[in-house]
Parts: C-alpha cells; sequence; structure tokens
C-alpha cells in the first residue's frame, strides 16, 4: 500500500480545498490499481458539483487578494515547490510507476520535465511584462499591462500524471490567478503527493486547489460561472467536448487532443541511430503518450534493412514492473485498456498488414495480474488501416515503403491529427523540406519524439488540439492573463 498523508485512514484520495483535505461527497468512486500487479492501492470518491462549487468559491476568494501581491511575492512558494519536487523526486517516480504503470527511468525524466516547467514560470516578472510607447500620440504616452483574470481550471489525463499538472499550475498562479486540478481518476496518487508538497511550499489558502473526480466533476468546472478558463489534454473526441461546452460559457480554453504520430527515415539517415530512436519514441511507456512516433514510414530503397533493425531492437526491449531496472516497457494502465490495444493488433492482421513481431503473449514472470503487451510490429502497412489512420496509444508500431520525402510527408498531412512527427536524414534539403510543408504542431529531425523544452509552446494541429494558445512558454502568460492597454496625458507636461 502507498502511504501518503493525504489519503483518509481508509485509503481514500481526498480533495484539497483552501488549504485542508477534505473527502468528496460525492456517490461514485473508483478503485486505483497497480497496473502491474492488479494490486488495489486506493479508493477515489469523486465530487459532488457541491464540492466543485465550494472549491471554484474559495478560489475566487483567494484570488481577490492573491492578484494584488507583487510578482516577486508570488514566486517564491514556486522556489519552494521547485526544491521540494527535487527533493522527493525519487519517491514521486515509484508512486507513479506503482500508481501508472510505467518504468522508473520514464517516470524521473516525466518528473524532471514537470520541474523545468516549474523553473520557467519562476521567470514570470520578465515573462509578464508588457509594452511601452512614449509619444505614441501628441503628448500622449501609452503602454500595455497584463492582469490575472481569476480561477482557471486544468483537467489532465492518465499518461502523465506528474507532469502535464505541471504545464499549467506554475503559470496560473505566478501570473496571479488561483487554480484548480481535476486530475485523472485512473491514477490520482502522484497529483495527492504534488499536492502534499504544494502544502508545504507555502501558497495561500485557496490559491492552488485539488478536486477529484470523472465526468460530472468535469462538466461542472466546465459550466461554472467563476471558472475564468480551462485547459485539457486528452482523447480528441473529449477535447472537442472540453472546447465547445467551455467556449459556449464564455471560457477561454486550450484542448490537447490525440495524435498519430509519424516517423520519415530517408535513405541518407543513419539507420542503427534512426531504428533505436524509432523503438525509443514508439514504445516507450508503453506508448500510452501523444508524442508516440508509431507509424514509421521508410524510403523504399532501405525499408527492408530498417524494418530488419526495427524488428531486432523491438525484440530486445524488456517487458515487466516499472520498478525493476532492467525494464523497458512497462504495464498498460488499465486491463480495459490492454483489451482496447489487443483489438487494434487483431485489426491489423485482419485487413492485411504483416506482423513481424507479436507481442501478444508476452507475460512477465510474476505478473499474471498485470496489463502487459509485449513490442509488436507490423510491416506493409497501408494508409487506409486501422492501425495506420487510430491513436492506438500502445507498443505497437507500423512501417510502410514511401516514394521519397515528399510522398511521406503527403502521408503525414494525409492524417486527420497534426500533433508531432520527426524526420530521420543526412540531407539538409530533405530537413527543410519538412519543415516547411508538413502541417504538424511538432517537427524533429534526427530526434525520435518532437518534445519541446518548456521555454517553448507544445504544439498540436487540427484534430490533436482545440484553441489559440498552447501549453508551455509565452503561450501560458497570454492564456492566464489580458492586456490592458494605459493611455496617459499630462496637458501640463
Amino acid at each position: 500500500m502507498i502511504q501518503l498523508e493525504a489519503l483518509s485512514e481508509a485509503d481514500e484520495v481526498r480533495n484539497y480545498v483552501d488549504g485542508e483535505w477534505r473527502r468528496p461527497s460525492g456517490t461514485d468512486e473508483r478503485d486505483v490499481v497497480d497496473p502491474a500487479t492488479g494490486d488495489r492501492l486506493a479508493t477515489v470518491p469523486f465530487s459532488s458539483p457541491a464540492d466543485v462549487d465550494r472549491v471554484v468559491e474559495k478560489g475566487d476568494e483567494a484570488f481577490a487578494d492573491w492578484s494584488t501581491r507583487p510578482v516577486e511575492e508570488r514566486i517564491q512558494p514556486l522556489f519552494e515547490l521547485k526544491g521540494l519536487l527535487e527533493d522527493h523526486q525519487e519517491e514521486l517516480a515509484e508512486i507513479l510507476v506503482r500508481d501508472h504503470g510505467k518504468t522508473l527511468a520514464e517516470a524521473r525524466g516525466e518528473l524532471r520535465r514537470g520541474i523545468e516547467n516549474v523553473e520557467v514560470a519562476c521567470g514570470i516578472p520578465s515573462m509578464m511584462q508588457g509594452g511601452t510607447l512614449l509619444n505614441a500620440a501628441p503628448g500622449i504616452d501609452e503602454s500595455a499591462v497584463r492582469k490575472p483574470l481569476g480561477v482557471f481550471a486544468a483537467i489532465t489525463p492518465f499518461n502523465f500524471p506528474g507532469m502535464i499538472p505541471l504545464w499549467f499550475l506554475p503559470y496560473a498562479v505566478a501570473t496571479g490567478n488561483s487554480f484548480v486540478l481535476k486530475p485523472s481518476e485512473q491514477d490520482p496518487l502522484v497529483p495527492q503527493r504534488l499536492f502534499e508538497l504544494i502544502d508545504e511550499a507555502g501558497f495561500p489558502d485557496g490559491v492552488v486547489q485539488l478536486v477529484n473526480g470523472g465526468p460530472e466533476t468535469v462538466n461542472t468546472l466546465l459550466a461554472h460561472d467563476d471558472v475564468a478558463g480551462v485547459s485539457f489534454v486528452g482523447s480528441t473526441p473529449v477535447a472537442k467536448h472540453v472546447y465547445e461546452t467551455a467556449a459556449a460559457h464564455g471560457k477561454r480554453v486550450q484542448a490537447q487532443g490525440g495524435a498519430k504520430n509519424h516517423v520519415v527515415v530517408t535513405e541518407t539517415a543513419d539507420l542503427e541511430f534512426a531504428a533505436e530512436k524509432t523503438v525509443g519514441s514508439s514504445f516507450a511507456c508503453a506508448g500510452e503518450r501523444c508524442l508516440a512516433n508509431d507509424v514509421v514510414l521508410v524510403e523504399r530503397s532501405v525499408y527492408d534493412e530498417f524494418t530488419d533493425l526495427v524488428v531486432e531492437e523491438a525484440r530486445a526491449q524488456t517487458v515487466g514492473y516499472g520498478l525493476e531496472e532492467e525494464t523497458d516497457i512497462g504495464a498498460l494502465v488499465t486491463p480495459d485498456h490492454e483489451q482496447r490495444v489487443r483489438e487494434y493488433v487483431d485489426s491489423g492482421i485482419e485487413e492485411g498488414a504483416e506482423l513481424l513481431l507479436d507481442g501478444s503473449e508476452v507475460s512477465p514472470d510474476g505478473y499474471e495480474d498485470g496489463n502487459f503487451l509485449g513490442p509488436t510490429v507490423f510491416g506493409d502497412v497501408t494508409p487506409e488501416m486501422q492501425i495506420a489512420r487510430e491513436e492506438i496509444f500502445g507498443p505497437v508500431v507500423a512501417l510502410a515503403a514511401v516514394d521519397g520525402v515528399g510522398d511521406a510527408i503527403e502521408r503525414v498531412n494525409d492524417s486527420e491529427y497534426g500533433n508531432a512527427a520527426s524526420l530521420f536524414t543526412g540531407r539538409g534539403a530533405d530537413a527543410r523540406t519538412f519543415r516547411h510543408r508538413a502541417e504538424v504542431g511538432n517537427l524533429a529531425v534526427n530526434a525520435g519524439t518532437a518534445a519541446p523544452m518548456p521555454f517553448f509552446h507544445f504544439g498540436g494541429r487540427k484534430a490533436s488540439f482545440f484553441g489559440d494558445l498552447h501549453a508551455q512558454g509565452e503561450d501560458m502568460i497570454h492564456f492566464y492573463t489580458d492586456e490592458t492597454v494605459y493611455i496617459e496625458r499630462w496637458p501640463d507636461a
């Protein structure tokens, strides 16, 4: 059993409301289960609409004072939080492995990226500055001043429960807003521990709050009159619902949706390096991430050679419990999700793709109750197949031969999604073509995963993103503030 101060004596997950831990009062609940062992870790009761009302009310009350405090004062708890996260990173990583199923190395990397967002948000005093123009008109000086807006909410997914809340929380509070997190009900234990550290960091009561629940909790936040804006990361159908519902209620919205990402490999690429990075991208976090590149388009002249390298690299991956250092691929988050991924594998076989490596029978010794699927590789995949079009979110990769970079980019652009793509090449001309023509929000050349650093925004296009301003970087300053233009004239000056 994971021991957290935030859990009740009955091992129930709780809300963090106005600086206190409170049990959600809704009637629904679900068990939190270790995906690798099947062991129950805790129970998460769901919040009622009254719980959400209380959280938003306390956030609104806190905003009135917090928004007037000097910006230098507002970032002091973030400096403290950064230190606490670093001091407790290993502990958080172990909780994350047991709660989600990913490997210890992946959990450490996820938390490091979260901490980097806290670091960037500590620079808000510079990032939040507006512009000033003297003598904008005769006798008039003009300036733009950024102001916070109120209570913001973030609805975050199961696949990065430690990192993605930190895409939003630090920027929201540093700019002077109050913030409510609604984490995934599938793995809420890392957010619970995160909020224990937030409590220790010294934020005033009500500035940062936590509310647990399911769809009813989400919909209550989306429609609440006193919520100024909502951030979301998850599947495309839910992202579309969040965007449309919150926007209809007059809120700012940024909603990151699903993905179907591509790797393009040319004949001039370092094929061994490209195969290693392709496998790493496809199978990291058991494929449960929106940056997984699970379709690989290979120039025809090197298709057979590259395919052999990918199969060899994939076969070398060790599937097992994430806390064991030798594990490369951990468990999938739930039995239902494992079954969904297996159905995609079945569809690939039924539609005529060549199954080059079958991971369906992989079962790590001692973890028979876990949700495991081994690395699975398909070849000769055609564009109309399900595994080429739909987000799988599992350790499955599909390879296809193409007639060059132009052909590959057409395949990339035909996708309804536009989240990420990577190109492996030795030619600058290919890279430039890729950069200019690929209709994708995050691009990488000779790198397996197009993951932006926190001082850049996290891109996304087409069905991968709904909204105007993305997570991370300067976009967050614009999302969490509005500009007031101040015009000044002194006739006697």
